[in-house]
């Protein structure tokens, strides 16, 4: 018994290693060289240079967009009168936020008040022929108010249900070009700011500088200006691949997209953003009202129907650094590889090649334990 536990006891220091057959298989080692310089390569070109396997990333930044919209234009309608507008009337919400909306175009129906009238021919529903075709109490359907149980004249060749509502009718006559044709010449300001708080790091799209004028004369340009953050609004949607005018009619819808790739083992001054436009949708429209009392006490409104486009600014990014222990996961994973590269090879030389019975044999030994003195001497 003393024995047995002393030669386990030795047993544990011994070392053993694994028995290497050396094959002069050239097809194999080829394949074997081969393998092992692709996996040298996925760790060199992929891992590190393509994809940065030595850096710990934050892919999640804290972001701050301000916008600032600025120009003038003048319109001239037949009902409305001449109108100045400025970056108050134009914009929408004013507050400067990543999503907005500037107005292009709009249809103007003035001096409405709450009254009867006919409804517009141009909706079905309140087409009518007689009293009957027009219920009273009813809502014209896609239309401008409750039907009142008459049926009029509109003009001379349409006859439509009179209703209760807003008087007279929401005009619907599109303007053949937008009214607002001087917005392609407006700039919009961008200040946007990303921190990125796994590595305590900041950083703006603005150029730091002590020149208060540049902001006012400089336009991005992403060749020659690309650290301006001043956008003319027909080079964002040109970039969009629309022309302001078609947009401009109908509206539409513009997204902003601004990423941020920063890699900080290198100097700050090379985290830029880099922005890209896409046109989102098209036809974009809708309706505010101003609303006043006359001397009388009358009270009125001026409907709009506004046409614009709408802008979207999303924001994303990522910054690396590097770190010891993705690289350490990095090397690991690539040894791992250069471990299945020697299986695979096995599995050729052992199963595939047409002397894989050979190697078999030469590979795997059979260890037969010696037979007992006492089998011996019988």
């Amino acid at each position: 018994m003393a024995a047995a536990v002393g030669a386990a006891c030795r047993g544990l220091l011994d070392y053993k290693t694994a028995k290497f057959a050396l094959t002069r298989n050239r097809r194999v080692g080829l394949l074997h060289r081969l393998l092992q310089l692709g996996v040298l390569g996925y760790l060199l070109g992929w891992v590190f240079l393509v994809k940065k396997g030595y850096q710990e990333t934050d892919c999640a930044p804290h972001v701050s967009v301000i916008t600032k919209l600025k120009g003038i234009s003048v319109t001239e309608v037949k009902d409305a009168g001449n109108r100045l507008w400025d970056v108050a009337d134009y914009v929408k919400p004013p507050q400067g936020e990543n999503t907005f909306f500037l107005v292009t175009n709009f249809i103007a129906t003035t001096k409405q008040a709450q009254g009867t009238c006919p409804e517009s021919p141009s909706i079905l529903d309140g087409i009518c022929r007689e009293d009957a075709d027009c219920p009273m109490g009813y809502p014209v359907v896609h239309g401008n108010g409750i039907k009142t149980g008459k049926c009029v004249m509109f003009n001379t060749t349409h006859s439509t249900c009179e209703i209760y509502s807003w008087c007279p009718v929401e005009n619907d006559t599109l303007p053949r070009k937008p009214l607002l044709a001087e917005a392609e010449n407006f700039t919009l300001f961008i200040k946007n700011t990303v921190n990125f708080t796994k590595f305590n790091f900041s950083k703006g799209n603005t150029l730091q500088t002590s020149d208060p004028a540049y902001f006012k004369s400089c336009t991005y340009d992403p060749f020659f200006n690309p650290s301006c953050p001043v956008f003319r609004i027909r080079d964002m949607v040109k970039a969009a691949g629309e022309t302001f005018e078609n947009l401009a009619l109908l509206g539409g819808s513009i997204g902003v997209s601004i990423k941020w790739d920063c890699d900080l083992d290198h100097p700050a001054a090379q985290c830029q953003p880099q922005y890209s436009f896409s046109l989102q949708d098209r036809n974009y429209n809708f309706r505010t009202a101003s609303y006043y009392w006359d001397p009388q006490k009358r009270h009125y409104r001026s409907l709009l129907k506004l046409y614009g486009i709408r802008f979207d600014i999303s924001v994303h990014g990522q910054a690396g650094k590097f770190s010891i222990i993705p690289t350490a996961i990095s090397f690991g994973t690539s040894i791992t590889l250069l471990g299945a590269a020697t299986v695979v090879c096995d599995l050729v030389l052992l199963y595939l090649d047409s002397k894989a019975d050979f190697y078999r044999k030469e590979k795997f030994e059979e260890a037969k334990p010696p037979k007992d003195k006492a089998e011996v001497t019988a």
